[in-house]
């Protein structure tokens, strides 16, 4: 049975980089976000989130994730209701794609590991950080969204004190070149465990 690491940070915190760095090392990864996206477009869930949301949220045949991504952010209780609707999912989705996995570990990632209640099932929880304005910064790149949007999200997720208060490890991830050197010691020690 594989070991599960948990992989999570704020938006823009430089997760799927990490990911790809252990993933080199030969540990399966899990994009929770990504699976969401698509199993938010299976035809019984988007049916769920056009009753939930109304129609707007779906476009040709698939859900369109700015307009549902400008409701739920802005609204608490829109938030609550589309975690209560997707996070079951995910959570049996990772349990079958885990099961399948023969590695000692495999790594989960996740922006919202803590508060979706994924943590509950990692063995070790490994935390992106960078700061702010550097978060900002690659997700307006990234996404083409505002500074705004931006941090309405990083606003709706738990700030870095908390995420770093649960963590095993806290991978800073300003430089490049030392995230690689934390990655590889973080490796060292879970080869131990």
């Amino acid at each position: 049975m594989s070991k599960v690491i948990g992989l999570t940070g704020g938006i823009g915190a430089g997760k799927s980089y990490i990911a790809s760095l252990f993933e080199q090392k030969g540990m399966p990864v899990y994009d929770s976000d990504s699976e969401a996206k698509k199993l938010m477009n299976q035809p019984k869930v988007m049916q769920q989130l056009q009753q939930i949301f109304g129609n707007e949220v779906i476009e040709n045949n698939s859900v369109n994730r700015k307009k549902l991504a400008s409701i739920v952010f802005n609204q608490p209780e829109k938030l609550k209701m589309l975690n209560q609707l997707i996070h079951p999912l995910v959570k049996q989705h990772f349990e079958d794609w885990k099961s399948k996995q023969t590695t000692p570990f495999v790594l989960k990632e996740s922006a919202i590991l803590f508060e979706s209640g994924a943590d509950a099932s990692c063995d070790f929880i490994v935390t992106v950080e960078a700061s702010t304005e550097v978060r900002i910064q690659r997700v307006v790149q990234r996404d083409g969204v505002s500074p705004e949007e931006v941090l309405a999200r990083i606003q709706n997720q738990w700030t870095s004190e908390q995420r770093v208060a649960k963590s095993h490890f806290v991978i800073d991830n300003a430089k490049k070149q030392n995230t690689e050197i934390q990655v590889n010691q973080i490796w060292e020690q879970l080869l131990k465990c």
